[in-house]
């Protein structure tokens, strides 16, 4: 068993491709995301899309960053993560514009104050805001907040997002040879960013937190994993939070390059799709390999690039060179 396993978490999710192997695939089978008839309005010249996700355990590495540091400016990025996730997915299909967002917000009210869903909503808020814009529509449709302690150990935030799109629109995997595989980096600061990025998405960070940051954190906050995981691989790392590491002519947080918010390529993917919508095939990387580096890929004309070795931390710390 792998430490990755043993943390469990599953790279490869074996047995939730198991439980959904007999389900419909949808119009398109082999879309990154499932794409169904136009049920919403019956057009058989459109279709629906209706996708999920969360920001993962990235709310428990940004609750010790919180309890640690007592800065709220972390929660509004856990917002913009979970609704990422689903955004860039649904750009792998050719879905850029006009998507509805519904949110699902489960805490421990024990742990979680109400100043701190009140970051969480008003980071939704700004983030749609910040994405109008750029050109991209978002919609906010309401969601369910819950207090649910005895099933979440501090919070769980997450989104599901609907669209409606012409299928002449739709992308499917048609790569041919020849084609071009472009990159584009996640961390940097775009034109519509507000400050650096660290580029760590959600897939993957439980590894990076237990990796790097010290056991120091497993005795004050208990509550931030699950208490039945063997101790040798619970928070293994020598890094603390506020340790900082050299960004350009900057001094940048562990802290605040860990648990910042996914990237969204979405004014680029738009803008892409507008003059080159004749065969691209995005996709997506939330995550990382502690054996990559984020610098692989060169950004473009929206993100400034700046050289920083986030995953060197993590190679250091989980033994991969």
């Amino acid at each position: 068993m792998t430490k990755y396993d043993q943390r469990g978490v599953s790279a490869s999710k074996e047995e939730v491709h198991a439980a959904i192997q007999h389900l419909d695939k949808g119009l398109y089978p082999n879309a990154f995301c499932k794409i169904l008839p136009d049920l919403a309005a019956g057009s058989p010249k459109h279709c629906n899309l209706l996708h999920a996700d969360t920001a993962g355990t990235k709310t428990s590495l940004a609750y010790v960053y919180w309890r640690e540091t007592s800065d709220l400016s972390v929660w509004p990025g856990v917002a913009q993560d979970a609704i990422v996730m689903n955004l860039d997915d649904m750009a792998c299909v050719g879905c850029t514009n006009d998507i509805i967002l519904s949110s699902t917000i489960g805490r421990n009210k024990g742990l979680i104050p109400a100043e701190v869903i009140a970051a969480v909503i008003r980071g939704t808020s700004d983030f749609v805001d910040k994405m109008r814009d750029q050109g991209v529509q978002l919609h906010l449709a309401g969601g369910e907040t819950a207090d649910v302690g005895d099933i979440v150990r501090t919070i769980d935030v997450g989104f599901t997002a609907f669209a409606r799109m012409k299928r002449s629109d739709v992308l499917v995997p048609t790569i041919r040879s020849g084609d071009v595989i472009v990159g584009l980096a996640s961390f940097g600061q775009a034109s519509y960013e507000t400050e650096y990025n660290g580029g760590m998405g959600s897939n993957g960070l439980t590894a990076a937190r237990h990796d790097v940051l010290s056991k120091i954190y497993a005795e004050k906050y208990p509550e931030s994993f699950d208490p039945r995981l063997p101790n040798e691989v619970v928070y293994t790392g020598n890094r603390m939070l506020t340790d900082k590491i050299a960004v350009g002519n900057q001094m940048i947080s562990v802290g605040k390059t860990h648990p910042f918010a996914n990237a969204s390529y979405l004014p680029v993917l738009q803008e892409i799709l507008q003059s080159h919508r004749k065969n691209p095939r995005p996709h997506p990387r939330h995550g990382g390999r502690a054996d990559e580096s984020p610098e692989i890929c060169e950004g473009c004309t929206h993100r400034k690039r700046q050289s920083v070795r986030v995953a060197a931390a993590i190679q250091t710390n989980s033994g991969k060179q």
